[in-house]
């Protein structure tokens, strides 16, 4: 799943020595201090932002490694031309009760990036946001895969509000410079990219078609689901197992796509035993009446 989250900017201006043969190490051509100029970012961090969903503070780590040497762009647009900084280094940071992913990016110095650098400077561009894929999304209620329970983010549930907890990191593209951040204490900022997002690319890249066809089959798997949990539910008052069809029906809902199929399929087994298949008619045996063969036709 595509990932769009924000963060903020701080400034540093010039490279310290160890910061800048970091910087060398990603350039082609030598740079010296004078022509790069540094600064620092919020990437991302673990706290429910304004969509709902946070980041797995053990993912953070391994998506931090995965930001080193991504460009820095503006407004998620992405073209050569559009490139206007780098990522050299990143550290994971615990702050109170946050952990979060600080980034440090540099920007060759002249011509319009001049103008970039002093909206930097300005505080005008301050909010990031970051661009990455994520191979989860879990609900923070239940554990399962978000989408699968009947549980949505932004609810309470005895107390609890549900959020949407990113996991597994699978690759970081860029970070980029937005209006409005998803993160209320990003600086330079995080993003995460959802169906529309997904959508958008697909329409970029020239591959409709394979998008149209992945929502067919996600369309499948939705329809496939709720016949398992319709079948589930069916069983388990034919079964008479004193649970009520809403509680039956949001066990269903939570429970796995692996472990919804083996429940239906014990409760099958069972009713087949409680309920065993009989004929109508039982077999016939013994003499036939005898007919004489005068009579027949």
């Amino acid at each position: 799943m595509e990932i769009r989250k924000a963060s903020e900017a701080v400034t540093s201006g010039a490279p310290t020595a160890m910061q800048l043969e970091r910087i060398n190490a990603l350039a082609k051509a030598r740079l010296n201090g004078e022509q790069v100029y540094v600064f620092s970012l919020r990437l991302c961090d673990d706290a429910v932002d304004r969509d709902g969903e946070r980041f797995d503070t053990a993912a953070l780590p391994a998506l931090a490694k995965l930001f080193i040497g991504k460009t820095g762009i503006v407004d998620h647009k992405w073209s050569a031309g559009n490139q206007i900084a780098r990522i050299f280094e990143t550290q994971v940071v615990k702050e109170k009760n946050v952990s979060y992913i600080k980034a440090w990016a540099y920007i060759r110095r002249g011509g319009a990036n001049d103008e970039i650098i002093a909206d930097i400077e300005a505080g005008i561009k301050k909010e990031v946001s970051v661009g990455c894929a994520m191979a989860r999304a879990v609900c923070s209620i239940c554990g399962s895969e978000y989408g699968t329970c009947g549980h949505v983010k932004g609810e309470v549930y005895e107390g609890q509000t549900c959020a949407v907890i990113l996991k597994e990191p699978v690759d970081a593209y860029e970070f980029s410079f937005v209006a409005v951040p998803a993160q209320r204490e990003a600086g330079v900022m995080k993003a995460l990219g959802g169906t529309t997002k997904l959508k958008e690319l697909a329409e970029t890249g020239g591959v409709q078609a394979e998008y149209r066809a992945l929502c067919k089959e996600a369309e499948l798997g939705r329809r496939y689901r709720k016949d398992l949990e319709d079948g589930v539910v069916r069983l388990g008052l034919a079964l008479e197992l004193g649970i009520s069809e809403p509680v039956l029906r949001s066990l269903a809902k939570t429970a796995a796509a692996d472990d919804l199929l083996a429940l239906k399929e014990a409760l099958q087994g069972r009713l087949d035993e409680s309920l065993p298949i009989t004929t109508q008619m039982g077999g016939f045996s013994g003499k036939g009446e005898e007919v004489e063969s005068g009579f027949l036709i």
